[in-house]
């Protein structure tokens, strides 16, 4: 990654990942993604705000040696996973006379995870401003965006806020900036839907915790930086607000062709009365793209087949990561079908208990579906139509 000015004395350091493909051995990256680090030259002191993942810490020595960065008074650690702090032990390495900066928490985490000594440590409280000379530096705790101990840096003179995983996305670009706004939506709406979605009610209080700060530029820690700031504010605004939309989310799969047609009877009955529906067959789905459409909607119906005695293993999967991301739906329901008998139904409500939804009349079909089940599809659909009615989410 080439060194970027973004203010006189503020440059982009971090590196690219054009080509990682699976983050956390878990989450598919179709667009690869960046470790943005930063250093600040002030008067006095520099600083380096986040470091890189370790498969990248050559490339973010590189950039130094190119900045001819000599010494390093403070490396601020805003979050303790490895692919922002992997690097931290080198470049303390290489800089000896530096001290990390964080938070109590994050600090323990660190000597956990990389085994930093003590000694290299200064803790920043909440709200403590360091003088870098002719710029200062201010922390602000923001816990459970998305683990305990992160915070965000706030450069003052420069009204650029350093807000790690916060707000980003996992996006390899060759923009600086999120120039383009559709693929930085896009980006960011799944990296909010895969990674920040289950902290919700955390993120709402940390962006008042923000709102009177004046802010330039957000510079995160993966993807493109924002020098308009509300473009992605008020798109965190609005998904973390408890306003859902008039859709509806059908994950699903088919063994012998029974619960493929009771889904796409469901999907023209419901669109019929004048609903968005999303179904994603979960044999060929990305995960990423079901977790986005869970953002918005008000309504996930699960549609499995019975093998043995419980759901398909991806009907599993894809309700054990909707109940995980804890998307804000306000209803759902079942629907499959059975050979003998089994449990198939009990286990899928069973396992969307984190959810605060309204469970509606399931409907599960012996062998395949028939007149009258048919008829309880279009039944089902009327009592959708009918709760997204009372939520007035549109025009019917």
């Amino acid at each position: 990654m080439v060194v970027r000015e973004i203010r006189p004395g503020v440059h982009s350091v971090g590196a690219i990942d054009w080509d990682r493909r699976l983050f956390d051995e878990l989450i598919p990256l179709p667009d690869g993604t960046s470790y943005n680090s930063y250093l600040i030259r002030s008067s006095e002191k520099t600083a380096l705000i986040d470091t890189v993942d370790p498969t990248k810490e050559h490339e973010l020595i590189d950039n130094l040696k190119k900045l001819d960065v000599n010494n390093i008074d403070y490396v601020i650690a805003n979050h303790a996973e490895q692919d922002h702090s992997g690097a931290i032990p080198k470049i303390l390495e290489l800089y000896p006379n530096a001290k990390v900066l964080t938070n109590p928490k994050c600090k323990e985490m660190l000597k956990d995870l990389l085994l930093i000594p003590d000694a290299r440590f200064r803790e920043v409280n909440d709200g403590e401003a360091i003088s870098l000379g002719d710029r200062t530096l201010e922390f602000i705790y923001a816990p459970w965006v998305h683990w305990p101990e992160t915070m965000f840096t706030y450069l003052r003179e420069d009204k650029i806020l350093f807000t790690c995983d916060f707000l980003g996305s996992h996006l390899a670009t060759s923009h600086l900036f999120a120039t383009d706004e559709a693929v930085a939506y896009e980006a960011a709406k799944r990296y909010y839907a895969e990674i920040m979605m289950p902290f919700r009610t955390a993120i709402k209080k940390n962006l008042e915790k923000i709102k009177d700060i004046d802010i330039e530029i957000i510079a995160t820690s993966h993807g493109p930086i924002y020098n308009k700031p509300e473009f992605i504010l008020d798109a965190y605004r609005d998904w973390v607000s408890d306003d859902v939309k008039n859709e509806v989310v059908i994950p699903y799969v088919s063994m012998h062709g029974s619960t493929k047609k009771m889904v796409d009877y469901f999907v023209d009955a419901l669109i019929g009365r004048g609903l968005t529906v999303k179904p994603f067959n979960l044999t060929r789905t990305d995960v990423g793209e079901l977790a986005m459409a869970l953002v918005d909607a008000a309504t996930l119906v699960v549609a499995s087949p019975t093998v043995l005695i419980g759901p398909h293993p991806s009907v599993v999967y894809a309700t054990y990561l909707a109940n995980a991301l804890r998307p804000k739906l306000r209803f759902a329901s079942v629907i499959g079908s059975y050979g003998w008998g089994g449990k198939m139904l009990e286990q899928i409500t069973g396992a969307l208990t984190n959810l605060r939804v309204e469970i509606l009349d399931p409907v599960v079909v012996r062998g395949f579906p028939k007149e009258e089940d048919f008829k309880a599809l279009d039944r089902l659909a009327d009592k959708i139509l009918d709760k997204h009615r009372t939520l007035n989410l549109g025009k019917f």
